[in-house]
């Protein structure tokens, strides 16, 4: 849109310029109504890696990382869920990040022992970017889908989603495409032959992400153009391939496939949106990267290999969801605080206290997995640490701690040299810690990471090039602030 220099309002002048007034109102009236359909100024500019570090982000101009404790990515899918209350909570946390499924994948009540799950949508609640047909027999009730009509109820709700998050301070990583880990799963999708009017996706779930059947094919494809169209002018976005695609038979070509739908469509739209690509459980080396991938993603990611081993490869590493370590939240705290002082750039815990009636996060936890306000709390204590540093002058370096170290006990250190460190202890029972650092006069704080209290403060000085700290009693695990003075 090419919009004609605005004339300043002047009354002896207005009658010749009536006409001009007049299409300018309508420019501006255009791109008012643009923000208000979009959520967003058109002009906003996509979360982005930053070009001084490339393992954080900068979004609105500002450095960042993201850190938070969401729901089990039912948010849009799932109508009933009431997705105000829960991103006004992320917000109320200081929490800027939430994943999302795009509604391709769904879960049954039950699936993984996840009680009110919000993946798993009540009777009539499921929606997903296809419309319904006018032929009865979908499993959890109504109509079948028709692949080649598209939902306006659930675009409608997406744009409306990424819009709220947006006013809340909250980055969207929004998940494409899920793996059918059972036959059960596969059964529910729109996807699959047996619920669509359109003859689609007559074949394994373990075809399904492979290339083999172009029809799908093209169908993904669609919806992939479709969702990035739709979406294109939001800034707080970035978009996942497929979760945990190391699981039924997701292909490496496919994924990259993907990608590529997502980098043309954009070209054409001008407006470029970060692609998260989901590598492992736990730890993998990234041998031969998609150079269209900005975001590796990890689950599970204890202890934070995953970031030392990759970290030489200049994107942003992400332990993308945690679980299955019970409900109390010391094993997600101390995953957290490893990865993001071994030089992470996200920390997305999974949280099972999000659920339908519980938006705010109170739900009682019946799944193999925790969150909840206490632990949210704790994971606040994180936030205001790292980003009360100048993260972006930051990097891992492991040459810093001098003393021996049993094999209980664990340092993991962020430095920008002579100027910030930052340190994270995780195991009982140190009792001392000496750590190189040029001369100067620095302040130490000892950071409680279950209080946010400073539990020791000192002005010391390092004597020929060597800091030796008597550290406060702890129990789990305590963090370190270093400044020069």
């Amino acid at each position: 849109m090419v919009m004609e220099k605005i004339v300043p309002f002047n009354p002896s002048r207005i009658r010749g310029h009536i006409p001009q007034l007049y299409r300018q109102g309508i420019m501006w009236g255009l791109l008012i109504l643009l923000v208000v359909v979009n959520g967003c100024s058109p002009q906003a500019r996509p979360i982005q890696l930053h070009s001084e570090n490339s393992h954080y982000f900068l979004w609105r101009g500002e450095p960042a990382l993201l850190i938070t404790s969401g729901e089990h990515y039912g948010a849009v899918l799932n109508r009933a869920f009431d997705y105000d209350t829960y991103l006004q909570t992320l917000h109320s946390h200081g929490f800027n990040l939430t994943r999302t499924f795009s509604g391709a994948y769904c879960e049954s009540a039950g699936a993984f022992r996840i009680r009110d799950n919000t993946l798993a949508p009540a009777e009539g609640d499921l929606l997903c970017p296809w419309k319904r047909s006018d032929v009865p027999g979908y499993p959890e009730g109504g109509n079948t889908f028709d692949l080649t009509q598209w939902d306006p109820r659930y675009f409608s709700r997406l744009r409306d989603f990424v819009a709220t998050a947006d006013r809340q301070g909250v980055v969207v990583e929004l998940v494409l495409f899920c793996p059918f880990y059972r036959d059960s799963m596969w059964d529910l999708s729109p996807m699959n032959a047996k619920n669509n009017v359109n003859g689609i996706g007559d074949l394994d779930r373990t075809d399904v992400y492979t290339l083999k059947d172009q029809p799908l094919t093209r169908t993904q494809d669609r919806m992939v153009e479709k969702i990035v169209t739709e979406l294109n002018g939001f800034g707080n976005l970035y978009y996942e391939i497929c979760n945990e695609p190391y699981f039924g038979g997701v292909t490496l070509k496919w994924q990259r496939h993907i990608a590529d739908v997502i980098v043309r469509n954009e070209e054409q739209l001008g407006t470029r949106h970060l692609i998260a690509q989901n590598i492992a459980n736990g730890s993998a080396r990234i041998t031969a990267p998609n150079p269209a991938v900005d975001i590796f993603n990890f689950h599970y990611a204890k202890p934070p290999t995953a970031v030392t081993v990759n970290y030489h490869l200049g994107k942003a590493i992400a332990d993308d969801e945690t679980g299955f370590s019970g409900s109390e939240p010391k094993p997600y705290r101390l995953e957290g605080w490893d990865f993001i002082l071994a030089g992470g750039g996200v920390f997305d815990n999974l949280d099972y206290s999000y659920t339908v009636g519980h938006e705010d996060g109170t739900a009682e936890i019946q799944a193999p997995g925790g969150g909840g306000p206490v632990f949210r709390h704790q994971l606040e204590i994180l936030r205001n640490f790292i980003t009360g540093f100048n993260f972006i002058n930051m990097a891992p370096d492991s040459t810093l701690i001098l003393n021996a170290l049993p094999d209980s006990i664990t340092v993991r250190a962020l430095a920008e040299e002579g100027a910030a460190y930052a340190l994270y202890v995780k195991g009982n029972g140190l009792r001392q810690l000496q750590v190189r650092m040029p001369d100067g006069m620095y302040l130490a704080e000892w950071v409680n990471t279950k209080t946010g209290r400073i539990d020791k403060s000192e002005t010391v000085r390092p004597e020929q090039g060597s800091l030796v700290l008597d550290t406060p009693e702890y129990r789990d695990d305590i963090a370190l602030k270093i400044l020069y003075q």
